[in-house]
């Protein structure tokens, strides 16, 4: 085991559609795609396509869906430790002009216990915040061993400011900002508090808002995809943290800047594609996308 992701599973419909049908209407969308959907699930399939197999403790049912996902995660090489719901959870995801809208049906009840892992060898640990119990046991374990730990803050959960003490990387989303009534800047303020000593703030198109191991304040504009060739900007948050996840795994001697200027990369290829999983790049289509614009790195 090289790194432990922890997260929700929802297995993702995504439909290309100028509209939604109301009523009795029926409309049939321009394209859709089929994938693995959730925060830190995302993430560790994105992990994996570039190169390196993590391990994964999510939920999973015994039903139909569970069981695609159960196949998805064997084709990419993801060890999946499996905690039993009732149902799986879906989300229908419907991208539009650079946003996207999403439905969610969601089992977070969990019967048993969190599996418990040897995580001899293990150098990184990735959060999404779900299964609270599971996410803030692996986050004191790993800070004690010394080992990194990084958060996708995509919303406020009840566990939020104290899973944020035992983070070193904490990335998150305009929304969190909005949802604790901060601005970007006061929340790296109060990442830099709680101990994190690599904060962002993603702000869509306009890039991120981050400090680096100094704690010095830098922008980090988004690459100047084309209009026309933005598809599906759903899920590229997830890509761009599995993607610096990797690049910390294949060189911790590396700046952050230079995990982010990967990871950035990495979410632009994301954009041009419909769903998770055509989303995912391999490492040659990171560095061709990255080699494809002006880049400083």
């Amino acid at each position: 085991m090289q790194a432990l992701f922890i997260g929700h599973t929802y297995i993702d419909a995504t439909f290309l559609t100028d509209r939604m049908p109301t009523g009795d209407e029926k409309h049939v969308a321009k394209d859709y795609a089929v994938s693995f959907g959730g925060n830190a699930v995302t993430a560790a399939f994105c992990c994996a396509k570039l190169g390196i197999k993590p391990d994964l403790i999510a939920p999973v049912a015994d039903d139909w869906l569970g069981r695609m996902f159960l196949d998805m995660a064997a084709r990419y090489g993801v060890s999946l430790h499996v905690r039993k719901v009732g149902k799986s959870s879906l989300s229908v995801v419907m991208p539009n002009n650079g946003k996207r809208a999403i439905l969610r049906g969601r089992d977070d009840s969990y019967p048993h216990p969190f599996p418990v892992l040897n995580l001899s060898g293990c150098r990184a640990l990735h959060l999404d915040g779900h299964q609270p119990d599971a996410a803030i046991h692996y986050a004191k374990l790993f800070r004690r061993a010394g080992l990194l730990t990084s958060l996708d803050g995509g919303g406020i959960r009840d566990n939020t400011d104290e899973l944020l003490g035992h983070i070193d990387v904490a990335v998150v989303a305009e929304r969190l900002c909005e949802q604790m009534d901060l601005e970007p800047p006061a929340m790296l303020d109060y990442l830099k508090r709680r101990g994190c000593r690599i904060g962002g703030v993603t702000l869509g198109a306009r890039g991120m808002l981050w400090y680096d191991e100094s704690g010095a304040v830098r922008s980090l504009p988004s690459l100047a995809i084309a209009q026309d060739r933005i598809v599906d900007t759903s899920g590229a948050g997830d890509v761009f943290h599995g993607a610096y996840i990797f690049s910390y795994l294949h060189d911790n001697t590396k700046r952050w800047e230079d995990h982010f200027h990967f990871a950035r990369a990495a979410s632009a290829y994301k954009i041009q594609h419909l769903g998770n999983e055509a989303g995912l790049p391999t490492l040659d289509e990171v560095l061709a996308t990255k080699a494809g614009f002006e880049d400083p790195s």
